[in-house]
């Protein structure tokens, strides 16, 4: 497969524009002022842009919105990535097996780019949420395996705490280990990706191994306050 501006380049570009104005799209926001009155939830509890947030001070059902829209929004992103590199990767004259790999890529721009909107939301001055929910999806929609790993963390740690900051922050921290456990021990070592045509190499547990980290690093950063507050002991629990 030989790259070419039209092939890699035009539809990254594309990919991530799209990706970044929809993730844009801050549901929270919309849906707290739907329900409490054209209040603004970055002025309320904790002060995100989130789905949590939304549960303590607006309500469940504007929080059960908000968390199915961010994961949508970040669902389409990537529908939309994986279009739009195939499409252009067609046009180059990529066989079938090249735009399987393409698509890949076009995941992972989309997802990303969806994610740095939900953080620095062009609409609403760059003040979003920390993107939870947005990663949840891309890790789901990208590799089912190491989110079930990911998930069953988050689950254990915040029945065991009743902090979704710890579970979240523990299960993203992990997340670039579990995905280099995953591609090279199911993938790499056993040649189970058949879609490319080949055994995947080293390469592609790299790239898997470096997106994660980009993914990790983007929302455990905006967890900083979380981190403090809960080694002061100071985090709010979510009780039900």
């Amino acid at each position: 497969m030989h790259y070419t501006f039209q092939s890699t380049v035009l539809p990254g570009i594309i990919t991530a524009i799209a990706a970044y104005l929809l993730g844009s799209i801050s549901f929270s926001i919309i849906f707290t002022r739907l329900y409490a009155g054209h209040a603004d939830i970055r002025d309320m509890g904790s002060g995100n842009a989130g789905a949590t947030n939304v549960m303590r001070s607006v309500g469940k059902r504007p929080a059960i919105l908000t968390f199915l829209c961010d994961f949508l929004k970040c669902a389409i992103s990537i529908a939309i990535g994986r279009e739009v590199f195939c499409y252009f990767g067609a046009l180059s004259g990529f066989v079938e097996t090249d735009l399987a790999l393409l698509s890949w890529y076009g995941s992972y721009v989309a997802g990303i780019s969806c994610l740095i909107g939900h953080i620095y939301p062009v609409y609403y001055g760059f003040r979003g949420g920390k993107g939870v929910v947005t990663c949840a999806a891309m890790v789901a929609l990208i590799d089912w395996r190491a989110f079930v790993i990911e998930i069953l963390i988050f689950i254990v740690l915040f029945a065991k705490t009743r902090m979704v900051s710890v579970g979240s922050i523990v299960a993203l921290s992990l997340h670039p280990v579990v995905t280099f456990l995953v591609t090279f021990f199911l993938d790499y070592k056993t040649g189970m990706i058949s879609k490319w045509g080949e055994r995947p190499g080293i390469a592609y547990v790299v790239a898997s191994t470096v997106f994660a980290l980009i993914i990790a690093s983007l929302t455990v950063i905006k967890h900083l306050p979380n981190i403090k507050r809960i080694l002061n002991g100071t985090e709010s629990q979510l009780l039900f």
